[in-house]
């Protein structure tokens, strides 16, 4: 497999939509497109909620998993397959809508089925492979200052740029991007919550579907049917293939993250109490929450960390807590403990012991350092020695002699503490020359000198005691968290991250429900789409703006409950997922497709890697030598799902040789 296989898939091409009566795909009847049309696709073309695409014969309704008639797709054994359904009322409202799907069948009798259940069963996963998920939307009313920059127009996702010239110089006002204030699907609500709902006439309805396939499944064709039931109108049954690959993913992800949990913000959603007393009940339910919180990442091959150390969360020895206990021995994701999935059994893979520089000792020398990193290493040298895990110094820091100072009195250690890693935010060159005892270094990166990076991470990789991590995500490095980035953007990120052999990719925050760094106070979630920095004013080119504006960051969850905002409650003990947390996992078992292939022919793998992401990080370099803050350039990725399909099926394929 060379280089014209690879062009090939990249060259696979957007089917234009038909006349509305030839995609109807509709069994039965066809029904009047203009009350009611359906269609699907991956997910990762994110269908604003104003769009009637079939029902207008508008392109992009024809895709990789949709021909107009059936969805098709496919998986390996222990991977989670999604699918987008987009449910459209174009003249007429529908009403009391049902959407039903719970089984596929394969013709040896095998089966994939999921079994209803009373509401709180959302969360236990042991007869639920398949999952229908009711689609919320947030309006996006100013660009994501944190994810990108706005010198280039080229820099901002497709949909929501302007009109540019040249270099990325752009035209126009707010009102001349596509996409302004329009309303982007992120939040998923189990359907079984919402049941019957209703489409306003002149809008869409989307219904995301997770298909998990369990590692017992038989290789070959399973089929099933997805049905729509409506008030006043004929049924509309869908016909669903999904084709079982002959090989499994590993239940460890080979693309390595960790995210943080904040228990404050979790606490006062749940119970009202941001620190509820030890042993109360609001406590009883915060430790069920979180760990509903640890065990919905692990379904999604995502880690999370702790960021808190006082309360009832505070540590009390030098060792994790006692609820960290079966996460570290894998029980709280068994089917004792309601778990099915991804990573069965599976411990969890990272501690960070004083997260964000929270650890106890800070200030009391070296010797106090000695004694309470001897005593965490013992501890976990002990009782999990093969769980990564790291002492975090100090967060985005420019106190350098410090850091080092810590790290090197780690590294001087006579005893076992010299064994825990120390870890500290800040870019990698940095680290390189200011704290060469440091073990981790965690690096956000939008643009950098490309000789400089590359030395330093050639370094780190030479050395079997140093490791490199990036965190968070920026356009054009990589794709970014915001809400309003391409569909694509968190699939770029895990293939950049298996590009230059990151080993660990960071993500700041899941909950961040209180904006208190943009002085903003609780954010209701369920309907601003802004969760981070300020709202000043109204730009007449960047709509919504001020100091780090932000949409969608920090929150990859939402909360089931909501205190702070009643209106919005689901009244569920356990959180909500947001898209972009399932489009991270479609990229994550993108990387294991990766890793699994290159075992098997690395040059072909190499290739396709380099026509996928021809440039990551700080492969674009800068424009200025002299201010290496900047660069002109458009991202190198296609934001086209159809090419990241066939990418995927490509992988499959080598596998499978």
């Amino acid at each position: 497999m060379g280089r014209a296989l690879v062009v090939l898939a990249l060259a696979w091409p957007r089917v234009q939509a038909q006349s509305p009566s030839v995609q109807t795909g509709l069994r039965g009847p066809a029904p009047d497109v203009h009350s009611l049309a359906v269609w699907a696709n991956d997910g990762a073309d994110k269908v604003t909620q104003d769009e009637l695409r079939m029902a207008t014969g508008a392109p992009g309704v024809l895709n990789n998993v949709w021909d107009g008639e059936t969805i098709k797709l496919f998986a390996a054994r222990n991977e989670v397959v999604a699918f987008n359904l987009v449910i459209e009322a174009a003249t007429q409202r529908l009403s009391a809508v049902r959407v039903t799907f719970d089984t596929l069948s394969h013709d040896s009798g095998a089966s994939i089925a999921s079994r209803p259940g009373p509401t709180q069963s959302v969360f236990d996963w042991r007869q639920r492979p398949i999952e229908l998920f009711f689609v919320r939307y947030l309006a996006v009313a100013g660009l994501s200052r944190l994810s990108y920059d706005t010198y280039d127009e080229r820099h901002v996702p497709l949909r929501l740029r302007r009109p540019f010239t040249g270099q990325g110089s752009g035209t126009g006002l707010w009102t001349d991007r596509p996409d302004h204030d329009k309303q982007y699907p992120d939040i998923a609500v189990p359907l079984e919550v919402v049941g019957r709902f209703d489409v306003p006439a002149g809008l869409n309805q989307s219904v995301w579907v997770d298909v998990f396939v369990p590692p017992a499944t038989p290789a070959g064709m399973f089929t099933g049917t997805l049905r729509i039931e409506r008030s006043g109108g004929l049924p509309v049954n869908l016909p669903v293939e999904l084709e079982v690959l002959d090989f499994a993913l590993p239940d460890e992800a080979s693309a390595r993250t960790m995210a943080v949990l904040g228990y404050p913000d979790i606490n006062l959603r749940y119970t009202g109490t941001s620190w509820p007393n030890c042993g109360s009940t609001a406590d009883i339910i915060s430790k069920r929450v979180r760990d509903r919180h640890f065990k919905l990442a692990h379904r999604h091959r995502i880690s999370l960390i702790d960021s808190e150390s006082s309360g009832c969360s505070a540590w009390t020895s030098d060792q994790p807590r006692p609820e960290w206990m079966p996460r570290l021995d894998g029980s709280l994701y068994s089917a004792t403990s309601e778990y099915d999935g991804p990573g069965l059994g599976t411990p969890h893979d990272i501690y960070s012991i004083g997260t964000y520089g929270g650890w106890s000792w800070k200030g009391q020398g070296q010797a106090a350092m000695e004694q309470h990193t001897d005593a965490w290493e013992t501890w976990f040298a002990s009782n999990f020695p093969g769980t990564e895990h790291f002492l975090y110094l100090i967060d985005e820091s420019p106190l350098y002699p410090q850091t080092e100072m810590w790290a090197s009195w780690i590294g001087s250690n006579p005893g076992p503490g010299q064994n825990l890693a120390s870890m500290a935010t800040l870019p990698l060159p940095t680290a390189a020359s200011q704290t060469p005892s440091l073990d981790v270094a965690a690096s956000w990166l939008q643009v950098g000198v490309t000789s400089v990076w590359q030395a330093a991470a050639d370094a780190v990789a030479s050395d079997p005691e140093k490791r490199f991590y990036l965190y968070n995500g920026n356009r054009p490095a990589a794709g970014s968290f915001c809400l309003e980035d391409d569909g694509v953007a968190l699939r770029v990120l895990a293939w950049a991250q298996f590009k230059k052999q990151i080993d660990r990719w960071f993500y700041w925050e899941t909950t961040y429900y209180n904006n208190y760094q943009g002085g903003m106070g609780q954010t209701n979630v369920f309907r601003t789409a802004q969760t981070f920095g300020a709202f000043s004013s109204v730009d007449p080119v960047l709509g919504e703006t001020g100091w780090n504006y932000s949409n969608g960051d920090g929150v990859l969850f939402y909360p089931g409950t909501d205190m702070v905002y009643p209106n919005e409650s689901y009244g569920l003990q356990g959180p909500l997922a947001s898209l972009r947390l399932k489009h991270w996992r479609r990229g994550i078992q993108d990387h294991q497709y990766l890793t699994l292939a290159a075992a098997l022919d690395p040059v072909a793998v190499t290739q396709l890697v380099d026509a996928m992401v021809p440039k990551v990080l700080w492969e674009y370099g800068v424009n200025d030598i002299n201010d290496p803050t900047w660069v002109k350039t458009d991202i190198s990725w296609s934001v086209d799902p159809d090419v990241w399909g066939a990418a995927r099926q490509q992988l499959a394929n080598i596998i499978l040789q």
